[in-house]
């Protein structure tokens, strides 16, 4: 094992003297955060173009970092959280939808988290995990040693099956799960996952131990609630619910200030990788106001249900803030922070990760990129209907066409907002994105393996709620369950 680090530490000790040049020391590891909110598109900052809402702090990181413009997710949020944290899409990691057993990533998936630790990162989560509420996959059992979650989809939120949040949650005050133990907090819930991942950051850079700090928010997905002071600034602009959504946007702009001051005051600034992408899907609330250009949102496979702002900074490496216009997507990320770390994939991992590293193009924007192809498909297909549902909401891309529900193609270069359906003008386009899309569907049937699970007949964090404060289900509740589908109706 002394062997293993022995080694570990040389490739990393070379990888940074690579970074750093030649002639230069050898750099400590960065530091790596992590921000992303929730069901907030595109289109929901005021750098990137939207006439209404403030983002001070995100636009002055904006002019600050690198700039991925032509980014791309998930169209929901369980199966961008899967893409990021393995390297491949989603569906790879049996995450086809994000309730009813189907978000859970599967348990042979090894994490990035995983990949960090193994070479001497603490990793820490605060906000929203989304890839299974049960023990076996919680974060705590795939890399993270700090754990300050809610539960479920979204707080509040109970589906049937295992997916759901503790009981009588709200966004005030909630009673979020830290490290095994519910805590009954006092606050906006904003507030309180950056207050957490602020006091554990500076824990770690007294103690000299490099971190990584992943904060996806719950914000600013439904049920829409904000402090009253943020509903205030929007109130009478935009209609009532949107004012609430930017309100609480607001609250993330404001806590990612404060994370970011620190960060200088600590002075641990320079050598700290941020990364901020700007949601886990296309826009919901802001989209009818303005969606930078973009056809659709949330829970499409057009351009506004995938595309995602996506900004890097790390004033050690990259000192020119740019725009970088080349396709890339979540499944990049892996990839990209083990070549920062110096962590090599091994034979496993290779057949794992289908992203690519992206530090090429962040060193030198002009680094050679070949073109791909990049698969939406919502999922969300009834339970069995898998093999149905193979041309349902779904698209195939690479740099310049898209060809949407198999029906649908559009030129991105002269259509981005996807208006002019052109299939019948470029045949072979279609040939190649069909045939590419066939190979990937039947690439990823044996990994759909969440399809016919059926979950507890008790939500886990309910249970585990009653279990630490006492109490039980309601009677409205233990009529709703089912004992043959072991679920809530």
């Amino acid at each position: 094992m002394r062997h293993r680090m022995i080694v570990l530490a040389a490739l990393l000790v070379g990888t940074f003297t690579e970074l750093s040049g030649a002639d230069e020391p050898p750099r400590a590891l960065p530091n790596i955060i992590l921000v992303m909110p929730d069901d907030v598109g595109y289109g929901d900052y005021s750098c990137l173009g939207n006439p209404v809402i403030k983002t001070p702090s995100v636009d002055a990181f904006w002019k600050q970092s690198v700039h991925f413009t032509d980014f791309h997710v998930s169209p929901t949020c369980a199966p961008t959280r899967s893409a990021l944290l393995s390297g491949r899409h989603e569906f790879k990691n049996g995450v086809t939808h994000t309730i009813l057993e189907r978000e859970r990533l599967a348990l042979s998936t090894i994490t990035l988290a995983q990949i960090l630790k193994s070479a001497g990162y603490t990793n820490g989560i605060f906000g929203k995990w989304h890839l299974g509420d049960e023990a076996a996959y919680q974060p705590e059992r795939r890399g993270f040693d700090e754990v300050y979650i809610h539960g479920g989809g979204g707080i509040g939120q109970t589906y049937p099956g295992s997916c759901g949040d503790a009981p009588g949650n709200h966004y005030t005050n909630p009673a979020l799960l830290h490290n095994g133990t519910f805590e009954k907090t006092q606050g906006y819930c904003t507030d309180l996952f950056f207050g957490q991942a602020i006091r554990w950051m500076d824990e770690k850079r007294k103690a000299k131990v490099p971190f990584f700090a992943y904060i996806p928010l719950n914000v600013a997905h439904g049920p829409l609630e904000c402090p009253k002071e943020n509903f205030e600034h929007y109130r009478g602009k935009v209609p009532d619910n949107v004012a609430k959504f930017f309100g609480m946007i607001e609250t993330l702009d404001s806590n990612f200030g404060k994370l970011l001051g620190n960060l200088k005051e600590w002075g641990i600034e320079e050598n700290t990788l941020v990364i901020f992408i700007g949601g886990d899907n296309g826009g919901t609330a802001g989209v009818p106001l303005f969606n930078g250009g973009r056809r659709a949102g949330k829970g499409t496979p057009y351009q506004g249900g995938t595309h995602a702002a996506c900004f890097w900074r790390w004033p050690a490496k990259f000192q020119e803030a740019r725009d970088i216009p080349v396709l890339t997507a979540h499944i990049d990320f892996f990839p990209t922070i083990a070549e920062i770390i110096g962590a090599p994939l091994t034979k496993e991992l290779q057949k794992q990760v289908e992203g690519r590293s992206l530090l090429p193009l962040l060193m030198d924007p002009k680094a050679e990129w070949p073109d791909r192809t990049l698969v939406t498909h919502v999922g969300r297909w009834p339970r069995g209907q898998a093999s149905a549902a193979k041309f349902a909401t779904c698209s195939i891309r690479d740099s310049r066409f898209t060809l949407v529900n198999n029906t649908e193609l559009y030129d991105l270069h002269s259509d981005p907002g996807e208006a002019k359906n052109v299939i019948t003008a470029h045949p072979e386009e279609v040939a190649k994105l069909r045939a590419a899309y066939d190979e990937w569907w039947n690439d990823v049937q044996p990994f759909l393996i969440n399809e016919d699970a059926v979950g507890p007949k008790m939500n886990p964090f309910k249970e585990r709620y009653w279990k630490q404060f006492g109490g039980g289900p309601t009677a409205e509740e233990l009529r709703q369950m089912d004992p043959q589908q072991n679920s809530f109706k």
